[in-house]
Order: C-alpha cells, then structure tokens, then sequence
C-alpha cells in the first residue's frame, strides 16, 4: 500500500482531533478527503506526512513507519499545506533550486527544475518572483515544490483554495494527470472537484471516519428502498395499490414515480411482472441515488 493508516489518533487535552481512523491507498488512486471543517482532516495529513507526532497508532508510506523514519517517508512524500508556504521575494526557480536542495537532488537538480516547470505550466513566469504571481500560479509553485524529489505519494491539502473557476480547471487537469503514476490524497470543500478526480471518497467527521467508498456506492446511502420509474403511457394512481412490496409513492414534477419499500429487488421484478399485465411500457427503472453533497450532509450531519 501506499499509504496505510491503522487505528490513528491525535489527542490535544480532553479533545480527539482524529479519533480511531483506518484506512488504505493503493498506487493509482486519486482519494477525496472530506469533511466538514475542524473534522480532523488536515490533522490526519500533517501526522502522514510526519509533521505531527500521533497520540495513538500508526501511519505507513510506501511500507515506511512514519514515528520510526520520518526522513525516509519524506523521500516518497509530497505534500502541499492549506497555507501553501512560500517564500514570496524568491524568483521560481530559485525556489525551486532551494527545496531540490533540500532533498540534495544534486545533478538532477536543474533537470527537474525544468521538468516542474513545464508539468505545471509555469514557463511563461518562471522569471518572476513567487510574490508578483497570482495565487493560482502560486498554487503551481506549491505543487511543483511537492513533486521536485517526484515522490511516490502526493498530500494535497485544499490545493484550489481560493482559485477562481478556469484556475480550478487547471489545477484539476494538473492533479489528474499526475494521479496515472501517483497515489494523490486530496482534501477539498469542493464536491464538483471530487466528482472530477476522484474514484473513492473518504469522509470524517468529528474526528471518525464515516464513510469510504467509491463515489457511485455512496451515492446511494439511505436510498436503498427507493425505486424511480418512469412509463411512456401514464399508469392509473390505484393500480399501484396491487403491488404487495410498495409502501408508498408519489408522482414528481418530471413525470417520474417514486416507490418506497423495504425490498427494493423484490419490488423491480414485480414491478415488470405488473407492468405486463397491465400493458405498460416502462421507460426506465432505477434505484434512487443522492448527490455527493447530499451524502456529505447525511454523513456528517
């Protein structure tokens, strides 16, 4: 695994931050990390990343114990902090040139440096300084000082913060690509962004991981006695009463019927079977499912 987390707790006082939390991340994956905010995510990062000590259990990169060698984790780490920090009277490159060395890249210094540069598409202001660019821009340097050392795990904590909307485009198709050949751990407020890159949501609430699955599954969370159907000629209201595992419907706006029950499989198939004796053609049947947002509501409520 890339990342594996197992029974993580961070405790401050009487306060558990982070409450009991496991969880996995394989090569590939690009992982929406949500929750509302004090919930305990960039908590969670900063103990992955080492810059936090946890109060209970462990965090794993790459096989690495973080609490036991911390240096070699942050050889397979990048991480971009909320507060993405800079040093704004440096010029890009020498940024750049700046935390290469730390991570004594050596002769693959300028090398990389380039390769930064052109990946977050930061040729045309790589001569400015950090504190003349914009702030998606300086987003860019942020990630691009996260994959000098091209770790094998990114942490990205609210990378498009602030950005306004053709800078959270950019970043989105950036953060995409690199997630082909990285494991990316992405926090963010905003659902479009997860339903774009991610395949896999985890939510925490309260410091307790609620939720984690793939973004269809969830979508379906306290909806599985609900069936939407829809008919190309309208049935009569009463004749729904014939259906033995319907314990309620109603008709929306858009035509469709919506049907309550407690056995959805058993209703679909008598639902077909009633739908044929009473000659009516069904247009489509579906289980009902929420929006991420909804689902994020219901979870963390």
């Amino acid at each position: 695994m890339s990342i594996s987390v197992s029974s993580l707790t961070k405790i401050y006082g009487t306060q558990k931050a982070v409450d009991n939390i496991s969880f996995d991340l394989k090569k590939g994956e690009i992982v929406g990390f949500l929750g509302p905010n004090g919930a305990g995510k960039s908590t969670t990062m900063k103990m992955i990343t080492g810059y936090l000590s946890a109060s209970d259990g462990t965090a794993m990169v790459c096989g690495i114990d973080v609490s036991k060698d911390p240096m070699s984790v942050h050889k397979k780490i990048g991480y971009l902090p909320e507060a993405n920090p800079l040093y704004y009277d440096m010029y890009v490159r020498e940024y750049l040139e700046f935390t290469a060395g730390i991570h004594k890249l050596g002769k693959e210094t300028a090398k990389r440096i380039e390769e930064m540069i052109s990946i977050t598409g930061l040729t045309k202001e790589a001569h400015k300084k950090i504190g003349a660019l914009s702030k998606g821009y300086k987003q860019r340097v942020g990630i691009a000082q996260a994959m000098i050392h091209n770790p094998e795990v990114l942490i990205l904590d609210e990378p498009t913060s602030g950005l306004d909307p053709n800078q959270i485009v950019e970043i989105r198709e950036l953060i995409s690509t690199l997630g082909k050949e990285k494991t990316v751990l992405l926090s963010t407020h905003i659902m479009q962004e997860v339903q774009a890159m991610c395949n896999r949501v985890i939510i925490i609430s309260s410091g307790k991981l609620v939720a984690d699955d793939n973004i269809e599954s969830l979508k379906q969370v306290n909806t599985q006695g609900a069936i939407i159907v829809s008919f190309e000629k309208e049935p009569a209201k009463e004749l729904f009463k014939q259906l033995k595992n319907l314990s309620k419907y109603e008709r929306s706006e858009d035509g469709k019927w919506k049907l309550l029950t407690e056995k959805p499989d058993e209703l679909r198939k008598e639902i077909m079977q009633w739908a044929v004796q009473h000659d009516l053609s069904i247009s489509s049947i579906q289980k009902e499912t929420q929006s991420l947002e909804d689902v994020f509501r219901t979870l963390t409520k």
